[in-house]
């Protein structure tokens, strides 16, 4: 990283937690000096400047859009905000009865079924806080404005998760097998490196290194063991190498069955995958 998106990023430390504090002071109802507000806006304004012409320079290096923003903003933050935008699609493939990532002739496996209660009775509780919030901060204007729009953002997010699952399914094509879970997680294993399907109902599990453990509603159903590792990346891009993946299914049994196949279509000189 050169120098400069490197101090960009020390002083966006600084003055956009300050924006943040003087947001708040003034919803409250604090009395800000005008002198420290004109700073704190001159400081965000010429911040955004900056990162502006930082990222001119950095395409006029050659990088892609992509690259340039990732000089500039870190990883986690970048993750964060991806993760909010997936979600915020993925309401939007719901209402329009879509799926994300699921091509011609590729097989997708649901995951959505059995968090669909849990993840509903979040949503309700939200609504319940939102109405009960507004009445008791009804005499407080500004206050209730800004924890409303907190309120309709939460009650969407809660939405967003549940939408996320049902749009983005689990996706098994010709020569990779894709594990979603939420709009955090997209895992591309290989077919040539599954060594070992198996059904597995599993409710408990203890964190080990090497193996990777995507629940729904606390369990998993279906285990893959691998002949080498595949890169699984954290929600704030921590990344880690993983030989055993065990996920959910609505349908684990057929997805199981299905995969054993794809596996054993693609070494036909070799054992096949036995059922477990």
């Amino acid at each position: 990283m050169s120098r400069l998106p490197r101090a960009l990023r020390t002083v966006a430390y600084a003055v956009l937690p300050a924006e943040v504090l003087l947001t708040v002071c003034l919803v409250g109802g604090v009395a800000v000096p005008l002198p420290v507000l004109a700073a704190a806006e001159a400081a965000v304004v010429l911040l955004l400047a900056a990162e502006a012409f930082a990222y001119v320079a950095l395409r006029r290096r050659g990088l892609t859009g992509r690259e340039a923003v990732a000089e500039l903003v870190p990883v986690p933050v970048l993750r964060l905000v991806g993760h909010e935008l997936r979600l915020m699609r993925s309401l939007f493939l719901w209402a329009g009865r879509r799926r994300d990532g699921v091509g011609p002739g590729d097989l997708p496996f649901g995951h959505a079924r059995d968090q669909a209660a849990m993840m509903y009775g979040f949503t309700f509780v939200c609504v319940v806080e939102t109405v009960g919030v507004s009445f008791l901060l009804r005499d407080y204007p500004r206050v209730h404005a800004v924890l409303l729009v907190v309120d309709i953002y939460t009650v969407l997010f809660m939405l967003g998760l549940q939408a996320a699952a049902v749009t983005r399914p689990h996706v098994l094509s010709s020569d990779t097998l894709r594990l979603r879970q939420g709009g955090h997680v997209n895992l591309r294993i290989p077919l040539e490196r599954i060594a070992d399907v198996r059904y597995e109902p599993l409710f408990t599990h203890k964190g080990r290194d090497g193996v990777l453990d995507l629940m729904v509603a606390a369990q998993t159903s279906v285990t893959l063991e691998l002949s080498e590792p595949v890169t699984h990346v954290g929600p704030l891009g921590r990344e880690r190498s993983v030989r055993t993946v065990r996920f959910h299914a609505d349908d684990a049994r057929a997805l199981a069955k299905a995969l054993r196949g794809a596996v054993s279509a693609r070494r036909p000189e070799a054992e096949p995958v036995t059922p477990a």
